[in-house]
């Protein structure tokens, strides 16, 4: 018998009656229900402190001198110094299969109490090192993904939408945090301006979630330029080697919505799974 499935959802809402609630709760009856252990850290409720300062290390700093928030706390996780609060999150992190991040979009981003949890949580040397990132990371065996609610409409993120294309105001935070901690992102669940929305269109973005909870840890992650693409030395400036260049040079798109090269932006990179075909010239897509 295959162990038991951990979830954690890190949550960051603070009306009970909330739309993003809503979700909340059907992921956590929906795995529940198909035998998933599930833990919810929800932040607001916890009170959990965004602001990342020296009360996050417990003993005397290496450098008073001159305080360094990555160095300290990176030194402080070796030695078992970090504030119990970081401490009780990293071992959630720890124990979880998948992570989903449940918020409402502000200023196209998290919260600021969740940029917190991801600040202070994960650490150098807890989430992170340079010799450990992106798909070599601490964190390649796990899952990640963003659920989140909008106030505004699909069509305005749009490539010719007055917002933007959605897959470049996620690549920060699905490229820039999470798969930088090596997990495997899954794409994200976005529900479109739920607030405008008639109760029967809430309801059916509740089912259609939860329908997908029902395979979401089967899910194949998004595409991401792998390490091996790339000079990982000072020297040679964490380029992409130069027979790699050489090799996109005839390529239709960019290799992710990041390291686009100047070519057009591969069709919906940070939002569906990417099925390139042979050629790898232009990849088709599928939700």
């Amino acid at each position: 018998m295959s162990a038991q499935k951990t979830v954690l959802i890190v949550y960051a809402h603070q009306d009970p009656g909330s739309f993003n609630a809503a979700v909340r709760d059907v992921a956590v009856q929906e795995l529940e229900e198909q035998g998933y252990r599930v833990t919810v850290s929800d932040l607001y409720a916890i009170n959990f402190r965004a602001n990342a300062t020296q009360d996050d290390i417990i003993g005397e700093l290496k450098n008073p001198k001159l305080f360094q928030y990555g160095e300290e706390t990176m030194h402080a996780w070796m030695e078992k110094r970090l504030s119990e609060d970081i401490v009780a999150e990293q071992h959630k992190v720890e124990a979880a299969d998948i992570i989903i991040f449940q918020f409402p979009l502000y200023w196209f981003s998290v919260p600021a109490i969740m940029k917190g949890w991801m600040d202070r949580v994960l650490t150098q040397g807890f989430a992170f090192s340079l010799e450990r990132m992106y798909n070599n990371g601490i964190f390649k065996d796990k899952k990640a993904m963003l659920s989140f609610t909008t106030g505004a409409t699909e069509t305005m993120f749009r490539p010719d939408g007055i917002n933007g294309d959605i897959n470049v105001t996620l690549w920060p935070l699905q490229n820039g945090t999470l798969h930088f901690c090596g997990f495997q992102v899954l794409a994200p669940q976005i529900f479109w301006s739920p607030a405008h929305s008639t109760p029967g269109v809430r309801t059916s973005m509740l089912e259609g979630w939860r329908a997908r909870l029902k395979g979401l840890l089967a899910e194949k992650p998004l595409t991401f330029a792998p390490c091996e693409l790339f000079d990982l030395s000072f020297q040679g400036g964490f380029l992409l080697w130069p027979e790699v260049m050489r090799e996109k040079e005839s390529q239709f798109y960019g290799i992710t919505t990041g390291h686009h090269l100047g070519k057009r932006l591969p069709p919906d990179n940070q939002t569906k799974v990417q099925l390139p075909d042979e050629s790898g010239d232009k990849p088709a897509s599928r939700t």
